[in-house]
């Protein structure tokens, strides 16, 4: 079910977006919202899963993982034993593979769209040729690698 927000939960969201950090005080002031209005706010948004968590936003080269790249998947959904595959499945698969961070069932051309992270051009070739393209089902892999982002 949609939620039904007005100008002020979309003010609150969209400065929570921007630093989930900011204390109540601190949005009422850029808000000119009153604080406990935003406090009641901020709850209504969680208890009906508007804001489904907070998170840390963490520079990956300050961790070693240099690497950004976004795999893409063909799936082939029979075996030639005959065994179907099933593209939720194989996309649940992947996701417990320790270098991804993001799995995407998608149309088109591709299957699946897998995000991963890692430390080296070596890691990510041993991550798709020894665990990607060894799981029954993958068909077929093309991988994007990021060379920046203007994010950063």
């Amino acid at each position: 079910m949609e939620a039904k927000l007005d100008e002020k939960d979309l003010r609150i969201l969209a400065l929570l977006q921007e630093d989930a950090k900011l204390t109540t005080q601190q949005i009422s002031k850029k808000t000119l919202i009153p604080v406990t209005t935003v406090h009641n706010r901020i709850k209504k948004l969680e208890k009906t899963g508007v804001i489904t968590g907070y998170t840390a936003l963490v520079d990956h080269r300050k961790l070693g993982k240099e690497i950004l790249a976004f795999v893409l998947i063909t799936v082939t959904y029979i075996l030639p034993s005959g065994r179907k595959v099933s593209q939720a499945t194989l996309a649940k698969q992947i996701a417990q593979f320790p270098p991804v961070e993001e799995t995407y069932i998608v149309t088109g051309g591709t299957d699946i769209i897998v995000k991963v992270r890692l430390r080296t051009m070596d890691e990510l070739n041993r991550f798709i040729i020894d665990q990607l393209r060894s799981l029954e089902g993958v068909d077929n892999t093309q991988t994007i690698i990021v060379l920046s982002s203007p994010d950063v």
